[in-house]
């Protein structure tokens, strides 16, 4: 698989989306605004925040600051859930593109599929969208319940669905559902915070390979065509994250890793959501 720090997937609208991005999530003040000027000069193009996150200011002070044309980055943000509903979103979304300081957004995401919401969210993501203030539009945190419920009530398939997953929550039945409907998976926490960097396994490959557990697990995410968005506001931490196209998992290394599935979770389980 030859891939490199420019490297895409093409969402099914045709728009590309970088393979590897910077997650922007606990990030605060100059911090979230320093680690994205970082992750732009280490050749990042993907940047991904939320409302709730709280640093969608620093985010768009950061990339106001760049030199990096605004056109070759691609910005994800997420409608939160106490902003559902179809008036409420397009209200939010506005919101978002002021705090950004941007005039459009390159995908834009329900954060959770909130009960009796999520389809009248998801029209007026469809609304964004014809309206060409989001290049794309999509979901987080839908299970393929979630997914077949919209893809039942909806035109428009969503580009992406945003999930928790690393070796340790592989998803395979929700991957294998999001490719055959042609939905980009996108995985957050793939680094499982740090708290399974000690496993056995990822710590043997780290070392056969001369890479960190964190390398490991960024590109057995990448070897799925997941795309990955690790989180870090640390400058070494961001150029090692990067440095994952210099080497390649084989079949029974990726088959290894694939077999540590211990529903393993950080975040609340969507699966618990009507």
């Amino acid at each position: 698989m030859d891939l490199n720090i420019n490297s895409t997937q093409k969402l099914n609208n045709g728009v590309d989306i970088p393979c590897l991005g910077l997650g922007t999530w606990d990030l605060r003040g100059r911090e979230a605004y320093k680690a994205v000027l970082w992750s732009l000069d280490l050749g990042y193009r993907l940047i991904d925040t939320a409302t709730l996150y709280g640093n969608e200011n620093e985010i768009g002070e950061a990339l106001k600051d760049t030199n990096i044309p605004r056109e070759e980055i691609f910005l994800t943000t997420k409608v939160w859930n106490t902003d559902q509903g179809y008036n409420n979103t397009l209200n939010a979304f506005e919101k978002s593109l002021k705090r950004l300081k941007v005039d459009y957004i390159d995908l834009y995401l329900i954060h959770w599929p909130v009960s009796g919401l999520r389809n009248d969210t998801w029209k007026a993501l469809e609304k964004i969208y014809e309206g060409g203030k989001a290049r794309s539009v999509g979901v987080s945190n839908f299970t393929s319940q979630h997914l077949k419920e919209l893809l039942e009530s909806s035109e428009t398939t969503p580009a992406v669905n945003q999930i928790e997953f690393s070796p340790f929550l592989f998803q395979k039945e929700l991957m294998d559902y999001c490719k055959a409907n042609k939905i980009v998976v996108e995985a957050y926490t793939p680094l499982t915070r740090g708290r399974r960097f000690g496993n056995i396994i990822v710590k043997g490959l780290a070392q056969k390979h001369k890479k960190t557990p964190a390398q490991i697990l960024i590109r057995w995410g990448l070897q799925h065509e997941i795309i990955e968005i690790p989180k870090s506001g640390n400058k070494q931490h961001l150029r090692e994250n990067a440095e994952v196209f210099d080497f390649t998992l084989d079949l029974e290394e990726m088959s290894q890793l694939d077999e540590l599935n211990e529903n393993y979770r950080l975040v609340d389980d969507p699966h618990l959501i009507d």
